[in-house]
Formats: C-alpha cells, structure tokens, sequence
C-alpha cells in the first residue's frame, strides 16, 4: 500500500470528522442558505464548468471511451440546471434533523422516543456522471453529514471545478469547506483505503458499473448502500388504454438507454399479445431498439416486416440482462401472476411496473413484487430522487434494511433513542 495515498486519506477522513461535528449542529436557515448559495453559483459559474467538463470528454474520447460511459460523462446547461433546481429543492424541503417521533411515556414515567441524527461521514464512490458530484453534497449538507468524495478519473477536471464551488458556498456560509471533500489522486488504490477506514467513514455509497459496486460490497470493512442491476421490467396487463400504454413504454426504453432505470424487460398479457406486440415493436423499431423476445412473442412478430437484427430470439440470460443499450427482452405471460413470479425470479428489485385498469391487479402488483421501487400506469424512468420530490438522491438502494429505494436526506441520517425523565428510579 502507499503510504502517501494512505496519509491522504488519513488527512481527509480526520477533517471530515471534525467538519461532521461541526456541521451536524448547523441550523436549519444554515444549511438552507448554503444550498441556495451554491444553486447560484452553478448558474453563475457554468462557462466554468463546461470548460472542464470539455476537457474531460476530449480526453476520454481520446482514450476510445464510447456509448453509455461517454454519455455519463456529459454536462451541459439543462443538467446544470437540474442540479441547481435540485439544490434548491433541497432547501426548500423541510429540516428532518432534530426531529423527534414516537415520543411515548411509559409506567415509570419516564418518556422514550427517538431523535433523527445525522450518520456522520459517508464516503461516495461514483464513476462517470459529475453531475453526482452535486448531488451527493447538497444531500450532505441538508442532512447534516460530512462527505469523502471519490470520482472516477475519467471526470477529474468536472469533479475539481463542481466540488470547488460546493467548498465556496459551505464557506460563504460558516461552515468548513472539510465537510465536502473531494479525493484529488486518481489512483485506484485510494478505493481500497477509504473502503477499509471504519475510523473515518460510517457508510460507503457506491455508484457506478456492476464491477465497481460488486467490488466494494466485497472489499468494504464499513456498511455498503448500494444496488447492483437496473433489470427493470414493465407488465402491460390488458389494452384498455393502449395509446398510453404505448407512449409509457417508449418513454420508459427510448428517452435514455443508460440509466439504471431505463426499461430492460417487456411482459405482455397473453389474451392482448396478438393486437397488442405488433404496435409497440413498431414503435420500439422506428428507434432501433432490438427486441430479444420468447417463442410465442416470435410468433405474433417475425411476420411483420422488420429489419431482421432488430428481432431475435431470447435465451435464458436475457431475462436478467440489464442492457443500458438500445435493446428490450419481450415475454408474453399468462396473467398478473406469472408477470409477477417472473419478476421477482429475474429482476434485480429496483423498478418494475404495471400497465392496467384493473384496481385488483394493481393492487396485488405494488404488494407482491419484491423491487425498491413499484409503479402504476407510468415509466419506470420516474425511479429518481428529484423526480420523487427528494431534491435529489444519492444512489438507488435495493438492501432491505435502512434505505431502499432513491437515497435521499432520510436514507442518509440514523435515528437514536431519547428518554426524558424527572428523576425517576428503576426499582
């Protein structure tokens, strides 16, 4: 190991100790304030970040980077924007830090509830997108904690510019500029080392590539948040509303192909399949979407007129793909209770959906799929925390415990045990 990216380390997760500290007892006018202070200055400063953000791109292009990964790497004027709408969000959101539930009086008169604290520090291990910079420390912010940040290397100049305006606005505020830190060395070995620091970090959030997070899950020695695949499905149930139907599930595959909860997988009701597959496939192939489908959605679709790579027969391992790519797995199933039994068998519990006008089947779909995230008659692109009305998030969760689902300010605090007394005596 090396000493010098260990000492860094050391240095950034002692500061961020301290600055957790200082920041946990941050009034909630403070924390608002500084928020809407660094929405301002992302506005202000956008030529600013641009310019880095080229830097990174040209950089990455050189080195053949392409597809979903040079896509995540892109900022622009409308994701400054959404980051700056996010922050104010944010601030505008109640302050849950403080809050005190639950508060019960019991036979010996004493009173127990429970406080909601801040965790601390958490350690946020992204790839990709800077846009995540932002996210990860307005949510630090508004709830309290101090954050380690380590961006991929691929977004370093992004990172640098975003991370040095978040350090601004704690400032112009009162706060320590420590309570964000950013992870300057692009050396890998800096992962392993935060990963293994119970002493600075409380939870390690990881966001990125299936490798990166199934490498933290194993190495990690403190709490890991995390999810795995995006394997989203969508069940259309009858054709009672067909149009609507329709434009959910092109919105759900075609407005983006790399986020991980873009639609993967398309069940369909076997007593609508025969009317009903034809009208999406041609919907789904005017945008060169490849469709990977079972025998009898084969049946209903390879006479049509098509372009033949654009339709091919599923095997076993495209139930469980997640793509990020211009390409849907097709099942015809035989009610809502094969649909469901298919999902929870090869989904990755992070977003499925029921397209239907039936209240009963809606109802038994939300209570019996096993995902962070069910929905009713709309795209699963809608799995997001700003979108969920939570400012932002700072990764999607698929564990059970803690947080699941869009990770907000809740899913980033811990609730403790208060009793109030008047010198009562345990006899």
């Amino acid at each position: 190991m090396s000493t010098t990216v260990q000492n860094q380390i050391d240095a950034l997760g002692l500061a961020a100790r301290q600055a957790s500290r200082h920041i946990a007892r941050a009034s909630a006018a403070q924390k608002r304030q500084t928020l809407g202070t660094l929405a301002r200055l992302l506005r202000e400063e956008e030529a600013v970040l641009l310019s880095a953000n080229q830097r990174d791109l040209e950089r990455a292009q050189a080195s053949g980077v392409s597809g979903p990964l040079f896509d995540r790497l892109k900022l622009s004027s409308a994701i400054l924007q959404t980051c700056a709408l996010g922050c104010e969000q944010l601030a505008l959101m109640p302050d849950v830090i403080g809050e005190v539930t639950g508060l019960r009086e019991q036979p010996s008169g004493i009173r127990v509830g429970q406080m909601r604290v801040p965790i601390g520090v958490f350690g946020m291990i992204y790839e990709s997108r800077p846009n995540v910079t932002i996210e990860a420390a307005s949510l630090s912010i508004k709830s309290g904690n101090a954050c380690i940040l380590r961006g991929g290397s691929e977004a370093i100049e992004s990172n640098k510019a975003l991370a040095t305006l978040v350090q601004k606005a704690l400032v112009l505020n009162g706060l320590p500029q420590t309570a964000v830190q950013l992870i300057q060395t692009t050396e890998r070995e800096a992962v392993g080392v935060l990963i293994r620091s119970p002493q600075w970090v409380d939870v390690i959030i990881p966001r990125g590539g299936k490798g990166l997070i199934a490498r933290i899950s194993e190495e990690a020695r403190v709490p890991v948040i995390k999810h795995l695949d995006g394997n989203c499905h969508t069940y259309v149930d009858d054709a009672l509303e067909s149009e609507m139907y329709l434009k959910v599930i092109e919105n759900a595959k075609t407005q983006k192909y790399s986020p991980c909860n873009a639609l993967e997988s398309l069940l369909v009701n076997a007593s609508v399949a025969g009317p009903w597959l034809p009208k999406i496939a041609a919907r789904l192939w005017a945008h060169g979407v490849e469709l990977r489908v079972c025998d009898e959605a084969w049946a209903h679709l390879s006479t049509l007129p098509h372009d033949g790579a654009l339709l091919k027969r599923a095997t076993e391992q495209d139930w469980f793909e997640e793509y990020l790519a211009p390409i849907l797995s097709v099942k015809v199933v035989a009610d809502v209770s094969e649909a469901i039994e298919h999902i929870n068998h090869y989904s990755s519990h992070h977003t499925d959906a029921i397209l239907t006008q039936n209240h009963t089947h809606a109802q038994r779909f939300l209570r019996e799929v096993d995902s962070a995230s069910v929905m009713v008659n709309t795209s699963t692109r809608f799995a997001d925390g700003f979108e969920f009305g939570l400012g932002a998030e700072i990764g999607i969760s698929t564990d059970k415990f803690h947080a699941r689902g869009p990770v907000g300010v809740e899913g980033l605090t811990s609730l403790k045990y208060i009793v109030l007394g008047q010198g009562e005596l345990r006899g």
